[in-house]
């Protein structure tokens, strides 16, 4: 670990760095010139209500990322971006590429709703870390759209958490509308394990008719080290991913678009906390989807959509080393031996919505309906815990919908929802099923032109997965039994909701404009499935390798001196989740200044214990200063996390200690063809560890990447 008198030098620079910026903005808010830069919350979005408008207009707790914010901040992973919308944090193993979405407290197992282009992301592997985890490199984002709570009635079963909708990245993110073809090459270099990123992004327009676009990216990162200077192993990774979009205009109104992203991530570790034993990983993230659409604005009753897809996420591992205790290699696992999870989620999504007026009263009527099929199979040749516990199964989540937006006088706009929910779930001889449905009902008010406030009741349903329901087998170590459930009822989430939208232009100055987001929440979900304690306690050996069967003869004597519990998959009475979340711009042209605060509490209201899923308190903040004429951005990013204590003794998640992150960027915008962005992450080089993580995030590391564009008129 470096002495303090070597780190200080870093520290006074990034210090001087910082202050010199807020010396900037002073100077800045007397000279700008009156030109206001694209706000992300005028960006539109569709999560809400599947009807476009912007997020500072939807009516309910809806963000959106947009392509520019991603390019300025250059994350390595998407919660790099994530974590400067209020309500939304994520769970990740920084030995892993992959990452889970927590939104409002709740997660895993599809409680939150993860879309890549329409196509829904459900793979999740058993272990200390996240149930529910999806792969997706931020270099093919195009956008992010965000609904958080149970509010998106109509976008898809189990989503009482809220819905992420990502867009990858299209010919209209490189070529700008009156250029017919083109290419943009990116490559970025780091410090601290961030070592080379290449992406080649290539797109053409064939008049009206069509257009195609399609980035292969290679990322290549080492382990890095924490603000402490010590390494933290199997951080590092390698992916080669490819995109190929097809859209086909044949007629007036009419579209078919295509997708095919491929992506192919390899890296080593020893599980999520570098303690177990040691696996090579190689993931297969794949995701294909086929759609149509009609929308013609002299057809108002029909603005029709459907969509196939089909998403593949296949992580072969291979075992390469074992444990201190050698239990692998007694359970008959060799070097090479292979252990394969995979599953598959064909679906669908139709859906049509209709504009017409009744008197004085505008309608958009939409009907729908959606579908997954998730078959998950699990191989396991190196030791047998991962089939047991990430079980086979099939499960099929089926879905339709009606909801129609009112709208009267512009003042007033009431929107009525119900959803219909069935599904089904097997594996081995274990069967089970159930229904629902589910109402929403949101009226908003404009007093005024700038602001709009608004109520939301609404309610969701969660069937149980196929690992909830099926999970069975004996830990490694302690050797405690974990069993199954099938008798699991589903989660029903009741949320009432209120919001207030501000909307002003022109508030201090001419150009300017504010924007801001208000919801506070309160979310009860019944059935509330959680991994419990169950029947006596016994006695299981203390030292590892030694069978557990041993016990049942010198219960409570040496070795068999660890007492321990059955753990299984329990209905809890209720849970209960609630917040408030704070969403804000300010661009005054010359710059641009953005908050977003998140409070939540969640607990188990039959014993008062707080939800380990529930994150602490968060306050992100960035400040930019633009200068040349827009060309040139300079700006911080300031991110204040609470600290998390009351963490029972014995649980897998770790305590955390309240922390404070600087990062410091810049984006030039040379000319019209070429563009430099650079960062500086973690500025202070602070040592944290991210609530919910088992490893300490990464400490200063520095970014800078070059972006050419050539393009034809």
């Amino acid at each position: 670990m470096p002495s303090p008198h070597a780190a200080s030098p870093r520290r006074a620079a990034s210090l001087a760095l910082g202050s010199s910026l807020l010396a900037l903005t002073a100077a800045q808010a007397q000279t700008a010139p009156p030109t206001t830069g694209t706000i992300d919350l005028d960006t539109i979005t569709v999560t809400a209500t599947k009807t476009p408008e912007t997020a500072i207009d939807a009516l309910s707790g809806t963000s959106v990322i947009t392509r520019e914010q991603i390019r300025r901040l250059q994350p390595s992973r998407l919660s790099d971006v994530l974590r400067d919308v209020p309500g939304v944090t994520t769970q990740e193993n920084q030995n892993d590429p992959a990452q889970a979405i927590n939104i409002r407290g709740l997660q895993d197992f599809g409680r939150v709703n993860v879309l890549v282009d329409g196509a829904r992301q459900n793979f999740q592997t058993s272990g200390h870390a996240a149930n529910g985890v999806f792969y997706l490199d931020p270099e093919l984002v195009g956008g992010v759209d965000i609904t958080r709570g149970p509010t998106s009635t109509i976008y898809g079963s189990g989503a009482i958490g809220g819905v992420v909708a990502f867009r990858t990245r299209s010919v209209d993110d490189i070529l700008l509308p009156d250029e017919r073809m083109g290419a943009v090459q990116k490559w970025s270099f780091g410090s601290n394990g961030q070592r080379f990123l290449n992406s080649t992004a290539v797109g053409a327009r064939i008049g009206t008719a069509a257009d195609i676009f399609g980035q292969f990216v290679y990322r290549n990162a080492t382990p890095y080290r924490d603000g402490g200077g010590t390494l933290v192993p199997d951080t590092g990774s390698e992916l080669q991913a490819g995109l190929a979009k097809v859209n086909l205009r044949p007629a007036d109104g009419h579209e078919i678009s295509g997708t095919a992203l491929v992506q192919n991530f390899d890296f080593t570790n020893r599980g999520s906390s570098n303690a177990g034993a040691r696996f090579a990983n190689a993931v297969a993230a794949d995701t294909y989807t086929l759609g149509y659409r009609f929308a013609r604005p002299d057809v108002p009753l029909i603005d029709f959509s459907a969509k196939g897809y089909t998403t593949t996420t296949h992580n072969r591992l291979t075992f390469l080393q074992d444990t201190a205790s050698g239990l692998y290699g007694q359970l008959g696992a060799r070097a090479g031996s292979r252990l394969d999870y995979d599953i598959e989620s064909p679906g669908f999504d139709v859906h049509n919505t209709a504009r017409f007026d009744t008197f004085a009263l505008s309608h958009a009527l939409t009907i729908g309906g959606d579908g997954v099929f998730d078959r998950v199979r699990t191989s396991d040749q190196a030791g047998g815990f991962g089939a047991a516990f990430t079980p086979s199964g099939t499960r099929t989540l089926t879905g339709a919908f009606i909801q129609d937006e009112v709208r009267y006088g512009g003042w007033l706009r009431v929107i009525g929802a119900l959803r219909y929910d069935q599904y089904e779930l097997s594996g081995g001889t274990y069967r089970s099923s159930g229904e629902r449905v589910s109402p929403k009902i949101t009226v908003g008010v404009s007093p005024l032109p700038w602001i709009e406030l608004y109520a939301t009741y609404a309610e969701g349903y969660r069937a149980p997965s196929v690992t909830e329901t099926l999970v069975q087998g004996i830990h490694p170590f302690p050797a405690f039994t974990i069993l199954p459930n099938p008798a699991l009822r589903p989660e029903v989430a009741h949320n009432v909701e209120g919001g207030i939208n501000l909307k002003a232009d022109d508030v201090l100055r001419p150009g300017d404009a504010v924007r801001a987001k208000l919801n506070v929440f309160a979310n009860t979900v019944d059935d509330f499935i959680n991994i419990q304690t169950v029947g006596p306690t016994y006695f299981v050996p203390a030292i590892a390798g030694i069978p557990a069967s041993i016990c049942a003869r010198i219960p409570g004597r040496f070795p068999c001196v660890i007492p321990v519990q059955s753990y299984q998959y329990l209905n809890i009475a209720q849970a209960q989740l609630n917040g408030v979340e704070l969403e804000g711009t300010y661009d005054w042209g010359g710059g641009f200044a953005t908050l977003a605060a998140t409070h939540t509490q969640g607990r188990d209201r039959a014993t008062g214990q707080t939800l380990l899923t529930v994150p602490p308190d968060r306050i992100s903040t960035t400040l930019g200063l633009r200068f040349l004429g827009g060309d040139l951005t300079l700006g911080t990013r300031l991110t204040f996390v609470a600290p998390r204590r009351d963490v029972p003794a014995g649980s897998t998640v770790l305590a955390t200690r309240g922390y404070g992150l600087v990062d410091l960027f810049a984006s030039y915008q040379a000319t019209d063809r070429i563009r430099a962005d650079f960062i500086l992450q973690n500025a202070f080089d602070r040592r944290y560890t991210q609530y919910l993580n088992l490893l300490p995030s990464p400490g200063l590391t520095a970014k800078a990447a070059v972006s050419i564009k050539f393009a034809t008129q």
